[in-house]
Parts: structure tokens; C-alpha cells; sequence
């Protein structure tokens, strides 16, 4: 199996996603989109050449969408590194300028 790591940046995406799920139709559907997000990320884990190079958002970056967000992430060594999950709607530019 292959590693997928996650940023703290990125849980901390996942955790405010999940509570704004949680907020508006409860605690089932915020644990079921979390096992979609976890599902998702090991997809990628397993394949992390399926998704949209982003190199003009910074080096060797790809983003794959879920829904309304993006996972941004990289490949290491036996896996990826998910460095962000954010609403494909932000100012992806601004975003990765300020990190």
C-alpha cells in the first residue's frame, strides 16, 4: 500500500471542511465525506500521475477534484504528500503565492 501523508495545512482544510458538513446536515454526512476525502487521497497514493500537473502554481504540484474542492498534492518516495484540499472556487494564484 502506499503512503499518503498529509500537510498540516491540509488537515487543517479537511477539518473545516468536515465541521461546515457537520453544521449544515450533520454528523453522518461529515463522516461519510471524510470517507470519501480518506478514499480519494488513497487513490492517489496508489496513482499519483492521474492528476492535473499544476507546475504554475508551484513545482511538481497536481490537483485532482472532489466535488467542489481540489486536493492539491506531490508524489514522494512510496506515495504522496496531500498539501492542500480547498474549494476549487478560492484564488488558487493567491493561495499558493502566500505559501
Amino acid at each position: 500500500m502506499s503512503i499518503c501523508r498529509f500537510t498540516v495545512s491540509a488537515s487543517r482544510d479537511i477539518e473545516d471542511i468536515i465541521d461546515q458538513i457537520a453544521d449544515r446536515q450533520g454528523f453522518d454526512a461529515a463522516d461519510r465525506y471524510l470517507q470519501k476525502i480518506n478514499a480519494k487521497c488513497q487513490s492517489i497514493a496508489n496513482f499519483p500521475n492521474m492528476g492535473r500537473s499544476r507546475n504554475e502554481l508551484a513545482p511538481s504540484l497536481r490537483s485532482l477534484p472532489i466535488d467542489d474542492y481540489l486536493i492539491f498534492y506531490r508524489a514522494i518516495d512510496n506515495g504522496v504528500e496531500i498539501i492542500r484540499v480547498v474549494s476549487g472556487y478560492r484564488d488558487l494564484e493567491a493561495l499558493f503565492s502566500e505559501e
